[in-house]
């Protein structure tokens, strides 16, 4: 047996699959760093995550080379670091990998000083280009260690500029106008692909932020092919190989522009985005595709990523068997053997063949054209064939089970939870199924109870040990869901956490200079640069999360300081919102919300949390839902009484109410109105 390297001992997925390496890795901490001041050698900072392909073939092709790792053991200090357990640092090298004009991504292996300033770096190296390379830094830093030394403090200089510096944001009064979100618009549906869905090129990532902006924005603007590229590029999605057609659930990105070939890898933060944004796109256009997404990528999260205590698990490996995608793809004899007499109903719908349609012999199940075409293609109902492709799926289903599976990564990090305690109730709110919401409660009290401390959250769970750094998105995240969950079921509870949670985050985050938020807690690890979270990626940005977690926040206690701060640092972004909104998305969708601001409905009465859960049926994406049988201690329910013991609708917006109504529909009118105004 090898002996295990100083990662054995982490609770880390991804750290423990380099803890038998023959490569001396150290986790991030004092005894690394410490150690490479001591001996005055270089740093190797080696980051990815368990579900990363390219990392497991880096490892393979040079961690695990005995040759490799005698040279990393004997020059240098190496770490190994798992992004998704510590996005501080990831953050800071990522910067730093891009200022020195290199392509970011995954692995990332970044070359440091003794004092942890970085002076290069790249991600894939081939395993004689990586010996190559940690030969010359070995030579450099022998040789040329002052211009070495006079480079990464440039470089550490530089990812100390202050963002607001960097992209030149300034406070200044702002008029919020929807000319703003017209003319990013403008700019940005040029990218939209019109044959396949998404923006152009390749690879493809989803993005739900961007989609979610355009829903909303369709609402503001009654622009109609916002919304067409919407439904349009949903459907393709859900048609295409990166949705898992069996199983249900997304993988992380297709490589290709045609949403056909994944890499496999499952995540809980694209699938949680992608369970809310369904929902939504649902609530506008009920339609049935929509709701088959949402339900079965739930019962994939259910069957796959739920940990018994309630929490969400971060990841599926793409491999298994040491194969991208091996669990998830089809050679056709193997499909003949279990379809028999319907194999060639399957060949037409799934589009596979002899051949194989991606690899040799290997087939990705997807689909071209909706069901009720290709129904009357083959002479079916609708109806006959659902139940067929019903049987396929439950065939294929027990077929894989047999089969090894992708490994898991069962870390809970608290972000990622957040956002999936958002995609239930937005299910919910949607559907009104009470499985939704039942996974909601439970998600929210095992992260009330396991990772949060008094008003302090933990970032990542597992085994009962937690990961005491914590960082903006976990709060972003979970007030965010938190928000989400007390307007659907109305338990006070809920907004009291938000808001103790929001106090703590301002005190601890908040840069009353700059007006953003950083990243990183004030007592938390020094870092060689403290940075801001600014633009929205696969993820919404932490900082366009929290700004609109205060308006919303600001709204329902009725405090204007929440809300001053969320329209100042919604103002100071919308300059670039205009010029280019593609990194922007969430941040123009919380300027939506200042243009047409928040409508507040409050329900009094025995039945308000039913008429509340009506109203969440509609899309309506700037509407904050108080329900309550007797009122709460809110300034929205003061002087507001059920009328004559019957339950009671308030609508208001920006400080003016309309007369209260008693029928949900009547409440739905007085919304319409002023949206179609």
């Amino acid at each position: 047996m090898p002996i295990p390297n100083k990662l054995i001992k982490e609770s880390s997925p991804y750290l423990l699959q380099h803890a038998y390496n023959p490569v001396e890795w150290y986790p991030w901490g004092e005894e690394a760093l410490k150690k490479a001041k001591l001996e005055d050698k270089p740093i190797i900072v080696s980051i990815g995550y368990s579900a990363c392909h390219w990392c497991h073939v880096m490892e393979k092709e040079s961690f695990e080379n005995e040759e490799v790792a005698a040279i990393m053991n004997k020059f240098f200090i190496c770490i190994k670091v798992d992004r998704e357990e510590r996005p501080d640092i990831d953050q800071i090298y990522m910067e730093a990998i891009q200022n020195m004009g290199l392509q970011g991504g995954w692995p990332l292996n970044v070359l440091l000083t003794p004092e942890a300033s970085p002076f290069y770096g790249g991600t894939y190296f081939p395993s004689e280009n990586w010996r190559r390379l940690m030969m010359n830094v070995v030579s450099a830093f022998k040789d040329q260690r002052d211009a070495i030394n006079k480079s990464a403090e440039e470089f550490k200089n530089s990812l100390n500029i202050s963002e607001l510096d960097r992209f030149g944001l300034k406070e200044s009064a702002h008029q919020f106008s929807i000319e703003v979100l017209n003319k990013g618009y403008a700019g940005f549906e040029k990218k939209f692909d019109l044959e396949k869905g998404g923006l152009k090129g390749a690879p493809k990532f989803p993005m739900p932020s961007i989609y979610n902006f355009l829903l909303d924005y369709y609402t503001l603007s009654k622009n109609e092919n916002a919304l067409k590229h919407v439904i349009f590029t949903l459907e393709e999605l859900a048609n295409g190989g990166i949705y898992d057609q069996i199983g249900g659930g997304f993988s992380r990105y297709s490589v290709d522009a045609e949403w056909f070939a994944p890499h496999f890898e499952k995540m809980l933060y694209d699938n949680a985005q992608l369970i809310s944004l369904y929902s939504k796109a649902y609530s506008l256009t009920k339609s049935d595709c929509f709701r088959n997404v949402v339900d079965e990528s739930i019962v994939f999260i259910e069957r796959e990523l739920t940990d018994k205590e309630g929490a969400f698990y971060s990841a599926l490996d793409a491999d298994s068997e040491g194969v991208e995608g091996k669990f998830y793809t089809w050679e056709f004899n193997e499909l003949v053997k279990l379809l028999g007499d319907d194999i060639s109903l399957f060949e037409d719908y799934y589009h596979v063949n002899i051949q194989g349609n991606w690899e040799k012999g290997v087939n990705i199940l997807y689909k071209t054209i909706p069901d009720k075409i290709f129904a009357k293609k083959h002479q079916l109902s609708v109806e006959e064939l659902t139940l067929k492709v019903g049987n396929w799926r439950a065939i294929l289903m027990k077929a894989r089970a047999n089969r090894i599976r992708p490994g898991l990564d069962d870390k809970i990090l608290a972000s990622w939870n957040g956002l999936m305690l958002k995609g239930l109730v937005d299910a919910y709110a949607a559907f009104g199924d009470e499985r939704f919401l039942s996974l909601a409660k439970q998600n929210a009290e095992f992260l009330e109870y396991k990772m949060m401390e008094k008003s302090k959250l933990f970032h990542s769970y597992k085994e009962g040990k937690v990961l005491s750094a914590v960082f903006l998105e976990d709060y972003a995240a979970i007030i965010n869901g938190f928000l989400a969950l007390f307007q659907i079921c109305g338990e006070e509870k809920w907004l009291n956490i938000s808001r103790n949670l929001m106090d703590y985050t301002i005190d601890n985050f908040f840069d009353e200079k700059e007006h953003y938020f950083f990243f990183t807690d004030k007592n938390g690890e020094k870092l060689i640069a403290r940075k801001k979270e600014i633009f929205d990626n696969v993820i919404p940005s932490s900082n366009s999360m929290m700004a609109e977690n205060l308006l919303v926040l600001g709204e329902i206690l009725g405090d204007s300081t929440y809300i001053e701060k969320a329209e100042k640092m919604t103002s100071q972004i919308s300059p670039m919102i205009s010029k280019d909104l593609r990194y922007l998305s969430n941040w123009a969708r919380v300027y939506g919300l200042f243009v047409g601001r928040p409508f507040e409905i409050v329900i009094i009465g025995k039945e308000a949390i039913t008429f509340a859960r009506e109203i969440q049926k509609e899309f309506i994406p700037n509407k904050i839902v108080l329900a309550s049988e007797n009122g709460l201690e809110l300034p929205l329910f003061e002087n507001r009484l059920a009328i004559e013991g019957e339950t009671t609708i308030y609508v208001c917006q920006n400080k003016t109410c309309q007369l209260p109504v008693k029928t949900v529909e009547e409440a739905l009118e007085e919304v319409k109105k002023k949206l179609d105004k």
